[in-house]
């Protein structure tokens, strides 16, 4: 159930360009958060900024209540938030959308694909299938080396491959030209990112079995305004709505 909550922010570092990593103290339980799942942050306190902000949850200290975000500074709203001070208190719905419905799943081996900020809430998922006893590797793709971030947590739960557009780190070129030379062995593959990104992931590994979560601007984030819509294959008339069917689906659920 969404619940609109205040939380307490304790700690905001920037852990690479542009990038915002932020912890923040929940008044309500954190044990039926999934991982995949995000949360719907106010901005300001006045009406420059009316819709809230979709900012996915990169892990959880479930025991004290402390959540993570990590977003990108990509427009005013999100700048304000990262000038936000440690003490300070934000509006937030929670949790919202679907998660990766790993508690379904039977995954001995698992393929984890990010893109930029879509990277963060596959941090989660790792550790909570790792926690299953799944063996995990992740291919995490950034434009340059000065926005990548995450790298080391990754490797602490199984094996991590860097890729950027530019070569500048890792390997050079898109996480798709990894999938090429690694060939890495899964069961099941989930991927966050960029939707070209996506698309291209899904196309790559349309005949194995997968989840994908889109990245979207959102309007109320509770599914009522049809605001951030995808087709359905195969249909012109039916639509899932990300902020509340999503932002996770299985690869073959939606066009993209």
């Amino acid at each position: 159930m969404i619940t609109k909550s205040i939380v307490k922010i304790e700690q905001i570092n920037e852990i690479a360009m542009d990038t915002i990593e932020m912890k923040v103290k929940t008044p309500i339980s954190l044990e039926e958060v999934e991982p995949g799942q995000f949360i719907h942050v106010r901005i300001g306190s006045d009406h420059a900024h009316q819709l809230r902000r979709p900012i996915s949850i990169a892990d959880l200290d479930k025991a004290n209540q402390i959540m993570t975000i990590v977003f990108k500074i990509v427009g005013s709203g999100t700048e304000i938030l990262a000038r936000a001070k440690v003490g300070e208190e934000l509006d937030v719905l929670l949790p919202c959308g679907t998660g990766y419905p790993i508690d379904k799943l039977d995954v001995p081996k698992a393929l984890l694909i990010g893109g930029g900020i879509g990277v963060p809430p596959l941090y989660y998922l790792a550790k909570q299938l790792v926690e299953k006893g799944t063996e995990v590797t992740a291919i995490l793709g950034f434009q340059a080396k000065e926005h990548v971030f995450y790298e080391e947590e990754f490797k602490a739960l199984g094996n991590c491959h860097i890729v950027t557009n530019d070569g500048s780190y890792g390997h050079k070129g898109f996480v798709t030209d990894v999938i090429d030379t690694e060939s890495p062995e899964f069961d099941y593959f989930f991927s966050c990112g960029p939707t070209l990104m996506l698309r291209a992931v899904s196309a790559k590994l349309a005949d194995s079995k997968g989840y994908i979560s889109l990245e979207e601007r959102m309007g109320c984030g509770v599914g009522t305004c049809f605001a951030c819509v995808i087709p359905v294959p195969g249909s012109t008339t039916d639509y899932k709505k990300i902020c509340s069917d999503g932002p996770v689906f299985e690869a073959s659920e939606v066009a993209l």
